[in-house]
């Protein structure tokens, strides 16, 4: 749990991801039409990829994966992530990671 962690506060956006995941696919590709360019982490391809998936449950995600860290705090799965878009909510967490277009 101590790798998950430490990545999803590395950076501002994290999604934990595995490579064949359309569900992933379509998280990441929302986050970059709204500006932001989120780190990728595809768990899949991750030696330590199973106790990761392991550590992403019992922090609370129903699935795995896509798993979505804005500002290292959990906010949850494709589910969480499109009622928040949906509500109005998404943008404001995103708003300090997003990308000024010149």
């Amino acid at each position: 749990m101590d790798k998950v962690t430490r990545l999803a506060s590395e950076k501002g956006v994290v999604i934990f991801s595995k490579s064949s995941c359309c569900l992933c696919y379509a998280v990441n590709i929302l986050f970059q039409e709204l500006g932001v360019s989120p780190t990728v982490h595809e768990i899949d391809q991750d030696p330590d990829g199973r106790e990761m998936e392991k550590a992403l449950l019992r922090l609370g995600c129903n699935a795995p994966v896509p798993a979505v860290f804005i500002g290292g705090k959990l906010v949850g799965s494709t589910n969480e992530v499109m009622s928040r878009h949906l509500s109005g909510s998404l943008i404001p967490l995103l708003k300090p990671y997003q990308q000024t277009l010149s």
